[in-house]
């Protein structure tokens, strides 16, 4: 398994420009076959920045979909905006699920307003 990590800052102005197309990439991404999860937040609209975080069944599968027409098109509607990217590839060789306590035996969090 191949998980991607990728931080990009974009252009404060751009990114409300920019986000159905995010959401659009994330929805065909979703439909890929070898994708196991993808997701892209905007983390800070003000700043600009941008995380996405994809886990695919290889690195052949992950390479093959950036050479998509829908990541070329992600790519070049980014590229104009993108004021730095730093994406890793992480090749994972085992996973099991996070240990936690069943729902009912967490506490429960009251929001307090002051």
């Amino acid at each position: 398994m191949i998980i991607l990590i990728a931080r990009c800052e974009i252009e404060p102005a751009a990114v409300a420009r920019l986000q159905p197309m995010l959401e659009r990439t994330m929805r065909l991404t979703w439909e890929e076959s070898d994708c196991l999860s993808y997701s892209i937040a905007v983390e800070s609209e003000a700043a600009g920045v941008v995380t996405i975080v994809e886990r695919w069944r290889s690195e052949a599968a992950l390479l093959a979909y950036l050479a998509t027409p829908a990541m070329i098109e992600f790519h070049d509607a980014l590229q104009p905006a993108l004021i730095s990217l730093d994406a890793t590839i992480y090749d994972v060789t085992g996973e099991r699920p996070l240990p936690l306590p069943p729902l009912s035996a967490r506490p429960v969090l009251a929001l307090v307003s002051g």
